[in-house]
């Protein structure tokens, strides 16, 4: 089994990568995903959250309310620090049983951690293979201020929350270029792809001939 680590900063055009590799016949396991599924209502996470935070982090029909929370946490270190403490055990389990899952049921499987934050966290040796989507951060600013309606400012913080583009590309075994367009992006996530099934075959190979 291929252990992939995807990143990226925010709008560099990583969720572009990962649908390309899911397409392609990868196991994708998007940690984002799982953070929301952590603290759905009825789990031990959403518990936590609300001893930690208070019950203003809950909405009216019990759940997690993410921009109150989101607004607890995103200036306030000590407070942010507290959640991930929460959160972040809870996805690598979860992430870790799906990944088991899927070796199962094929023990060639290319499984690729899609995750944000996947640097800031200290991930960046736990993958056999690290996968940066790069874009310069001025560029990633006007896509969020273009593309998803956030105000300069907003766009700015969001991006500068996250580690530098050099903190990732530093860390990357392969780097792909989100600055163009989505159709350029793709073309390189399916040469990274015929690498990678190569890369396997031979290995294969080499195991079954030993």
């Amino acid at each position: 089994m291929l252990r992939i680590g995807l990143t990226g900063g925010i709008a560099a055009g990583k969720s572009v990568v990962a649908r390309r590799l899911a397409e392609l016949g990868a196991v994708v396991i998007d940690h984002d995903v799982l953070a929301r599924e952590v603290v759905a209502p009825g789990t031990v996470g959403l518990e936590e959250v609300v001893a930690a935070f208070g019950d203003g982090v809950l909405a009216d029909d019990g759940s997690l309310d993410r921009p109150a929370l989101g607004r607890l946490v995103f200036d306030d270190a000590a407070a942010r620090e507290r959640l991930e403490g929460i959160l972040h055990p809870e996805i690598r389990r979860i992430a870790a049983e799906r990944e088991a899952l899927a070796g199962a049921a094929d023990d060639r499987a290319v499984v690729v951690h899609d995750i944000p934050l996947l640097v800031e966290t200290g991930q960046a040796d736990h993958f056999h293979l690290l996968v940066v989507v790069h874009a310069p951060a001025e560029q990633r600013v006007r896509r969020l201020v273009e593309g998803r309606g956030l105000d300069e400012a907003a766009a700015r913080a969001r991006v500068a929350a996250q580690a530098t583009d050099e903190e990732r590309t530093a860390v990357a075994d392969v780097t792909l270029d989100g600055a163009g367009t989505e159709d350029r992006l793709r073309e390189q996530v399916d040469a990274l792809w015929q690498r990678l099934c190569a890369e396997v075959d031979e290995e294969s190979a080499a195991a079954a001939e030993a």
